[in-house]
């Protein structure tokens, strides 16, 4: 793999890259043992009952020459989790699949752009709607259900609003696409944005089902951030609960009292399931990672912590082409046009639509 070619441009992270292939500690089977462990926990922490998926589905206008369908299924017995489903009519049968997940305040309407390029390329393309978000909020979008939430969470020790809800939303999302005649359950993808690229690496850490994963503007380590005073762009996206949280601890806000409200709200955000912990367990299957070189909520050294562990992965698995970063210059917090084109072509090189 070749940084440059990703647009890649700081040396040293590469310095560091190309040393991954002489500096390894520990042995392959204790990794191992240490990796299903992680994901085991994972499971443990996200697990809830089961229950009947309910699905229902039904056809929307056609719009710029591409079928669309609403579904909805039961994630839990009193979750429903709406969804949006786009295909071409010229690719008939079992068709490789490819999840999009949006941020922080987005809904499923608008990845529908992105929908219907994935459509035109041959793949069945749905976006779902995350906890708090879209369809499932009074209002149909924006963020403040969602940091409620999180306040709430605080208070009472009850839900998971904070990432780890819609992961097990993507996960019976699953379990709903394997139930269909037009999807071919061997080749799903997944790509995420901010939020959904946290939700995406995690799903795809846990989860093998999904074959492909490339989490955008969200792989990072949220111990660096916390280490490095790099924490505060982050917490802005739930400023009014933490703040909410801090004031009734009666603590002032800074990393110390973060960490106390992480491990409420999202325990092992910044330990078992940190980044550097979960992009590992995604190999040997194709994953591209894409982030912003100037990025405050995904600080960069961050990613290359991130990244690194995960190289020591698929080195050992004989997979390196299967991993792929692009950074994207000079850029904040946003994926160019450049990038998810990159995107879209990994999906197309690796689930052969």
């Amino acid at each position: 793999m070749s940084f440059n070619h990703l647009g890649f441009g700081r040396s040293s992270f590469l310095a560091v890259w190309l040393a991954c292939g002489v500096v390894m500690t520990g042995s392959f089977q204790s990794e191992g043992a240490q990796n299903v462990a992680a994901r085991q926990a994972l499971a443990k922490l996200l697990a809830r009952p089961r229950v009947p998926l309910a699905a229902q589905a039904s056809p929307l206008s056609a719009a710029n020459g591409f079928q669309r369908e609403a579904f909805s299924f039961a994630a839990e017995a009193t979750e429903r989790v709406p969804g949006v489903l786009v295909k071409s009519a010229q690719a008939p049968g079992r068709r490789p699949v490819v999840i999009a997940l949006h941020g922080t305040g987005g809904n499923k309407e608008g990845q529908l752009p992105l929908l219907e390029e994935l459509a035109a390329r041959g793949f069945v393309a749905v976006a779902i709607d995350g906890r708090y978000h879209g369809a499932r909020i009074p209002s149909g979008k924006g963020s403040r259900e969602y940091v409620e939430a999180m306040w709430q969470t605080w208070r009472t020790g009850q839900g998971k609003p904070f990432l780890y809800d819609t992961v097990w939303d993507v996960l019976r999302l699953l379990d709903y696409l394997a139930t269909r005649n037009d999807i071919d359950a061997q080749r799903i993808g997944v790509i995420g944005f901010s939020k959904g690229g946290m939700e995406a690496y995690l799903a795809a850490a846990l989860d093998e089902r999904i074959a492909v994963a490339v989490p955008c503007i969200g792989v990072q380590s949220f111990r660096y951030a916390l280490e490095h005073d790099a924490w505060q762009s982050r917490a802005e996206t739930f400023q009014a609960a933490l703040d909410a949280a801090a004031q009734d601890a009666k603590e002032p806000v800074g990393a110390a009292f973060l960490r106390k409200f992480y491990d409420r709200v999202v325990p092992g955000i910044y330990t078992t399931f940190d980044g550097p912990k979960m992009l590992p367990l995604i190999a040997p299957r194709p994953l591209l990672v894409i982030n912003g070189e100037i990025d405050a909520r995904t600080p960069l050294p961050g990613v290359e912590e991130c990244v690194t562990q995960a190289n020591n992965a698929y080195q050992k698995a004989k997979a390196t082409e299967r991993l792929a970063v692009h950074i994207q210059p000079k850029t904040g917090h946003a994926v160019t046009p450049q990038a998810k084109q990159l995107a879209i072509e990994w999906f197309v090189r690796w689930l052969t639509p």
